[in-house]
Parts: C-alpha cells; sequence; structure tokens
C-alpha cells in the first residue's frame, strides 16, 4: 500500500461519525493517564528529545496518522517523520517513526500512542494471515462487531489496512435476523415478513442467520439478500451452500480460524467473517525510544 493510499483511506475511513467516535477515544485515553507527574519534575518545558518507534517482531503496521493527532492533543509542538507506509509490513529492528519534540509531551504521550499502534498492528498483522490463506479463492473475508466498547472503528479500520472488508459498522447498516430474533419471532418467515412490513420499500437489505439445512430452505423461500450459515462443520456448509439459488449472499461464520478457512475458502461462499481480527489478535511488539537531541 502506498502513502498515499494508505492516507487515503484513513481519511475516507474516518468522516462524520467514525471521526468523532475516534477523537473521543484520543481524548479519554489521554484523560486517563491524567497528569504526567514525574516527566514533568525531571524535564523543563524547553527540553527536547528524539523518540523512535520501533518494531520489535514482524508486523503490518496500522495507525501511523493517529501519531501526529495524539501529540496535537496533547499540545505538543512536534516534527516527526513516518519512515514507513500505512499497511507495510516490517521485520524486527524497523524504524517505523521519528519524532522531535519537548521531553514531558514524548514521555506523557508514549503509552497512548503505543497503545493504538500496538492493538491496531496486531489486527492488521492477523487479518492478513486470514487473507493470505484466502488467497485464490473468490470468498471475501469480513470482520464482525466483537469489537472492544468504544474503539469499534480503529478497530475495523485495522482490519481494512490488513486487506478484508468490513461487515456492519453498526446496526443500522443491515437487518441481521439472529437465533435470538428467529426464536422470539416465532420463526425466519415471520420474523423477515414483520421487517418488510415495518420499512417497506426502504426496507434495507436483509441478511438471516441460519442453524440447520430447514433455515436456510425457509429463508431461500423469502428471498432475503443474505444467509449466513452459522457454525457448520464442512459437509455440512457444502450441502447448505448447494440449496442457496443465485442472487443469494452467503456468508459462512463461527468457528472459522487460520487451519480450516482455506478448505472453507475453497467450498466458495461469497464471504466469511471471523471474529477473532479484533476480539483475539495479539498486539504487535512496537516500542519508543527517546533520547536527547
Amino acid at each position: 500500500m502506498s502513502a498515499t493510499a494508505s492516507t487515503s483511506l484513513f481519511e475516507d475511513f474516518f468522516k462524520a461519525e467514525a471521526k468523532l467516535f475516534l477523537l473521543a477515544t484520543v481524548r479519554i485515553a489521554l484523560s486517563e493517564d491524567g497528569k504526567d507527574l514525574t516527566s514533568e519534575g525531571i524535564f523543563g518545558p524547553d527540553d527536547l528529545a528524539n523518540a523512535h518507534i520501533v518494531s520489535k517482531d514482524h508486523a503490518v503496521i496500522a495507525g501511523l496518522p493517529l501519531i501526529g493527532q495524539i501529540l496535537e492533543f496533547a499540545g505538543c509542538e512536534f516534527q516527526h517523520m513516518l519512515n514507513v507506509d500505512e499497511g507495510e509490513k516490517v521485520g524486527p529492528g524497523a524504524l517505523i517513526a521519528a519524532i522531535q519534540g519537548p521531553a514531558r509531551h514524548l514521555l506523557r504521550t508514549e503509552r497512548v500512542i503505543l497503545n493504538y499502534l500496538c492493538h491496531l498492528s496486531g489486527i492488521a498483522t492477523l487479518t492478513a494471515k486470514y487473507v493470505e490463506a484466502l488467497k485464490g479463492s473468490r470468498t471475501q473475508l469480513l470482520d464482525t462487531r466483537k469489537t472492544l466498547p468504544g474503539l469499534r472503528y480503529p478497530e475495523k479500520y485495522a482490519v481494512r489496512v490488513g486487506g478484508a472488508q468490513n461487515h456492519r459498522l453498526n446496526l443500522s447498516e443491515m437487518l441481521m435476523v439472529k437465533d435470538n430474533h428467529i426464536d422470539r419471532a416465532g420463526g425466519i418467515v415471520p420474523a423477515v415478513e414483520k421487517l418488510r412490513a415495518a420499512y417497506g420499500e426502504d426496507c434495507p437489505p436483509i441478511e438471516v442467520e441460519c442453524r440447520s439445512f430447514d433455515e436456510v430452505d425457509q429463508a431461500v423461500g423469502c428471498k432475503v439478500n443474505r444467509i449466513m450459515l452459522d457454525n457448520m462443520d464442512l459437509e455440512e456448509l457444502r450441502q447448505a451452500l448447494s440449496r442457496v439459488p443465485a442472487g443469494i449472499e452467503t456468508e459462512v461464520s463461527g468457528g472459522v480460524n487460520l487451519e480450516n478457512i482455506a478448505a472453507i475458502g475453497a467450498i466458495g461462499p461469497d464471504f466469511v467473517s471471523v471474529g477473532r481480527l479484533t476480539h483475539s489478535a495479539p498486539v504487535a511488539d512496537l516500542s519508543m525510544r527517546i533520547s536527547a537531541l
């Protein structure tokens, strides 16, 4: 991903509501740390320093545009240089970014910057592994809403950096009929009928989660937009997919991991969604080294 493309992705993703949520998390993160009494007691306002962010392992880097935003929120006058592009794969010892500014500000923001970069780069790194495992298939990789409270937009952005697509950012982007909806509504047919009656001609796309072949047949009969096949083994998936006609999208979810995703992709669903991209990604091992000018 080129520098221009990476900047464009960040700017395109963080607009309107997404940008407001992002800036709110930055404010909260800095407020959580409070006043840095240690750094202010040791360094004066005119003490300048260099900071170098370095990778200690193999990683796909995500979140670089946040460095400047965090420093600005902290009231820091700084200069910084990004040594890699957003989405670039790096190895141990790689210099990610260099920052110059007041020592007390760099030390105050060190952990906040690293928390974002390590977490988002970890998600991008894991996502890239899943994307690679699906290479050669027609299946697109999606994330889920299994995200940390308040961090949905940054986490889903990191998934995009890693090469996958987002499912839905929030509950309003798609009508998704899940198991609890089905059980409480008395079945797939009444649930879908109620949705279409409620929203009429402006009814958003409908996806239905199916746990059995019978539920797949019901969803097909309702002519929904997408059918999610939930927690089925490979043979069950093959049979379920054969029951879905062209014109209805298919998505596989539940129990997907790096060991079985290639086999799932070979069967040919339109999408496969993986919650662990966001809820279980290990953090990338990055560090910040600060030295005098």
